[in-house]
């Protein structure tokens, strides 16, 4: 007898019809003599309504704001749990529903975006002993004062791969609206291709840098504790995309695949006295607002007195940046601070790139051919990012994905 725990993203909960419909895959495992728990999104838009009504009351400039906002946004998961508890239950399948602080799931105290500290797993092991179906709200913890905290957006996949670990589970399943993980978008690229296998670590750069079939940190939580990690379609039968160790990864190309993100935005502060410290100087600020930089350019004039420097922060984080630095001035001394939303960040990502020379040529080469100027670039081991004008990602994503032999056979 295995344990799944088996995971339902938003559309896969969309309304009433899909949640009978994800009930009937939680009895098909049951049928195979599985032990199951559940992780829920909450219904489709639902989340974004929620937020709308808080972001009409407050700015969220205030930790009291912040933790209201928590209250309110991780309702929705606890809706879908109870429908979907219902619906089981209506089948003859017993089943509990869980809120994260009643798992318990115990978090750290930064709300919007809190980290997972511990699972609690004897209330959901006593609900499985029982013969039940344990369906738990994902998204949400509970924080050392008691207070509801979520996870960040998307992170219902980091609760269902957190729970798994805890329970030693043998697979967690992932259902989505997309059949698997691809070689990019295919909204973009119809030719793209689904990827059988692909390794842990390209998975987190593909979710890190944009692709939204995975939360970044339940790919990392799942390569950390080696869970077994299984993407697949709510509306389909055919096996999806495993989340496999590089060696059992049968991928060996130069490039797994492209990944883009338009929530970017663009930072540059020039005239920045140039002397040691500047960079903690600038970031410091930042890290204590919770705020994450990603790409980094410095760029020192020549007399070498003052210096330029630019990086990249997440749209909805730029507001809080721009206050964070302008709050810092009088320290910083920058003479000017410029912020552009219009940019996107486009990646080429495989582990393949270690054994293989020449990949960043040929993405400059094949983006000077379209006539698509590069702002920043940013590389790993196995990733190369660049940023350019938005208006460009989708020529951009295709070229690539074209000029690297990803298309359907």
């Amino acid at each position: 007898m295995a344990l799944i725990v088996q995971k339902f993203g938003g559309t896969s909960v969309a309304d009433i019809g899909r949640i009978k419909n994800a009930a009937a895959k939680v009895k098909k495992e049951l049928d195979l003599g599985n032990r199951v728990a559940v992780v829920v999104s909450a219904m489709a838009g639902v989340t974004n309504q929620l937020v709308k009504f808080v972001e009409e009351l407050s700015p969220l400039t205030t930790d009291e704001a912040w933790r209201e906002y928590d209250q309110v946004v991780s309702s929705g998961e606890q809706v879908t749990s109870g429908l979907l508890a219902l619906a089981l239950h209506e089948m003859g399948i017993p089943a509990w529903s869980f809120a994260g602080g009643q798992v318990p799931l115990k978090t750290d105290i930064v709300h919007g975006k809190a980290r997972i500290h511990s699972i609690d797993a004897q209330a959901i092991h006593k609900a499985l002993d029982n013969g039940m179906v344990a369906v738990v709200a994902g998204f949400q913890g509970i924080t050392p004062d008691g207070r509801m905290a979520t996870l960040g957006r998307g992170g219902s996949d980091t609760s269902a791969v957190a729970l798994a670990a805890a329970l030693h589970a043998d697979r967690c399943d992932i259902y989505t609206d997309v059949d698997g993980v691809y070689t990019t978008d295919p909204r973009i690229v119809p030719g793209a291709r689904k990827l059988d296998k692909i390794a842990y670590e390209e998975m987190l750069e593909m979710a890190s840098l944009g692709a939204k079939v995975l939360q970044t940190r339940s790919v990392e939580m799942a390569m950390n504790h080696g869970v077994v990690v299984q993407v697949l379609s709510s509306f389909a039968d055919a096996p999806g995309t495993l989340l496999v160790k590089e060696e059992e990864s049968m991928e060996q190309q130069k490039i797994t695949g492209i990944a883009y993100s338009r929530d970017e935005a663009r930072v540059t502060l020039t005239g920045v006295p140039d002397k040691p410290g500047v960079a903690a100087g600038i970031f410091g600020p930042l890290a204590e607002a919770n705020i994450n930089v990603d790409m980094i350019v410095q760029n020192i004039d020549e007399i070498g007195r003052v210096t330029d420097m630019t990086f990249t922060v997440g749209k909805a984080d730029l507001d809080r940046a721009i206050a964070a630095l302008e709050k810092a001035r009088p320290v910083l001394q920058y003479k000017d601070l410029t912020a552009d939303k219009n940019v996107a960040k486009i990646s080429v990502v495989g582990v393949g790139m270690r054994s293989h020379a020449g990949v960043a040529l040929d993405m400059f080469k094949t983006l000077a051919e379209k006539g698509i100027n590069i702002l920043v670039i940013s590389t790993s081991e196995i990733k190369i990012s660049v940023l350019i004008a938005e208006e460009y990602t989708e020529l951009a994503v295709r070229a690539l994905h074209q000029a690297f032999g990803l298309e359907k056979a």
